[in-house]
């Protein structure tokens, strides 16, 4: 994991932010927050750990209680870890922006192990853990133009999360195959076993965010 995740903690509700809850279950509620270049949000805490997906490059300023300020900035398609926080400010500084808040219910490692097809095992060339901790494994997902993955096997819980526009063939383990098309922004809860292979159709590179619950 990397530390300077450690630091972050982003935008929550406030006034002029655009918020839809996405996915709401046991294990997650995950609202799509959309705010202006120029926001800034009133007291609030965060009583989740939370995984942010920035779907737009930007920075912000968090200013606590006992004055200590921290600058942060993100890439465009940036996932970053958010501990829980006592009270604080944000002051977004460079937007428009939109995150993905994947808040945490549960603390995790009651999942099932990882098999021996788990993606980042056998297929490594297009599935990277961006980082992992105790609650979530986070795997980034890049397939270039009308390429295949090999057989693959998803066990967790998941969110998808996609950075561009999705047109795929996906193959189970019977035979049976099935259209996956999603928009980029989309996001997608999954869980259950699920065993595949996959075929990007596009002639453009796809790339995807999938957080895994422990």
């Amino acid at each position: 994991m990397k530390t300077s995740l450690i630091l972050v903690f982003a935008l929550t509700v406030a006034a002029g932010a655009q918020r839809v809850v996405v996915v709401d279950n046991e294990d997650v509620r995950i609202p799509k927050v959309t705010v202006g270049p120029v926001h800034k949000t009133a007291v609030h805490q965060h009583l989740q750990n939370r995984v942010m997906i920035y779907l737009n490059p930007g920075s912000q300023k968090t200013t606590y209680e006992d004055g200590r300020e921290v600058v942060q900035s993100w890439k465009a398609g940036e996932p970053l870890w958010s501990p829980i926080a006592g009270n604080h400010v944000v002051e977004i500084m460079g937007g428009p922006i939109t995150i993905v808040e994947v808040e945490l219910r549960k603390p995790g490692g009651d999942g099932p192990s990882l098999t021996d097809l788990d993606p980042v095992k056998v297929d490594p060339k297009h599935y990277t853990v961006d980082f992992e901790n105790d609650q979530v494994r986070v795997v980034r997902v890049r397939i270039g133009p009308n390429e295949s993955t090999p057989m693959h096997e998803h066990v967790r819980k998941r969110v998808a999360t996609f950075l561009t526009d999705q047109n795929f063939r996906a193959i189970n383990a019977g035979g049976k195959t099935e259209a996956a098309v999603n928009e980029a922004g989309a996001v997608v809860w999954g869980e259950g076993p699920l065993r595949h292979r996959e075929e990007n159709l596009s002639d453009e590179p796809f790339e995807a965010l999938m957080v895994e619950l422990k």
